[in-house]
């Protein structure tokens, strides 16, 4: 296990500090992986940051690759975990908006219950699946609010995208209401974003190196660089 992953902090108590020191940023997780949390628990978690924060919370999560955390943290088995997020997504939504939410899945199980509060978001954030592999991305374009693909895994990002969005249709949904967030693993520039942003990309997301995960300050001068952009890349 890459030391940086063991010393990564909680993200719920990391974004509930980001959005006490900002007004509108938007709080996200880059993955959380759901299904490794007590449901009812995680639920009212991410319920409380929505409505604290004014609702700017959403949520990247995924099936995560260390078998042996899995095994360690869920009874259920390690090649149906796909199916368990699925169940925890659906299972989540439905304590965020129903008054008495019970579900019956697979693996995914409990009667009927309150929780609140719910989310101040109208459904609850929206939940982005990342995802590379053809079992990942087949779930993100059927359930998923939006994926959240590598770009250097990609390879052809603007074949990947136009694929995932045939991949939306042949599921029955509007790619236009499938966000697409990207994380950008290697140097950006502004040529490359504008290009992401006329692929049809919604949203990227741009971290600091590996080697750094542990020094939030190393973020602050990547955050003033493109601070600048975002007016044009919105326009």
């Amino acid at each position: 296990m890459p030391d940086p992953y063991r010393q990564m902090m909680d993200p719920y108590l990391s974004l509930m500090t980001a959005a006490n020191a900002t007004t509108t940023l938007k709080l996200g997780t880059g993955i959380a992986l759901l299904m490794e949390r007590d449901i009812f628990a995680q639920a009212k978690t991410i319920a409380t940051l929505d409505r604290l924060s004014g609702g700017r919370v959403m949520i990247g999560t995924g099936v995560g690759w260390n078998q042996e955390e899995f095994e360690n943290a869920s009874p259920h088995p390690f090649k149906k975990r796909y199916t368990l997020l699925r169940e925890t997504v659906e299972a989540t939504r439905a304590l965020w908006t129903e008054e008495q939410a019970g579900y019956k899945g697979t693996f995914v199980k409990f009667d009927p219950v309150w929780s609140d509060p719910k989310p101040l978001q109208v459904g609850g954030p929206k939940i982005f699946l990342g995802a590379m592999g053809p079992v990942g991305v087949k779930h993100a374009a059927a359930w998923a609010d939006g994926w959240y693909p590598v770009d250097v895994a990609l390879g052809d990002v603007a074949a990947s995208i136009a694929a995932f969005k045939e991949q939306v249709r042949e599921a029955g949904r509007n790619p236009d209401e499938v966000e697409i967030n990207i994380q950008i693993m290697d140097t950006s520039n502004m040529d490359k974003l504008k290009e992401y942003r006329d692929m049809g990309i919604q949203r990227a997301t741009i971290g600091v190196n590996m080697e750094l995960w542990d020094q939030p300050e190393a973020a602050l001068p990547m955050i003033d660089e493109f601070a600048k952009v975002i007016p044009d890349l919105a326009a």
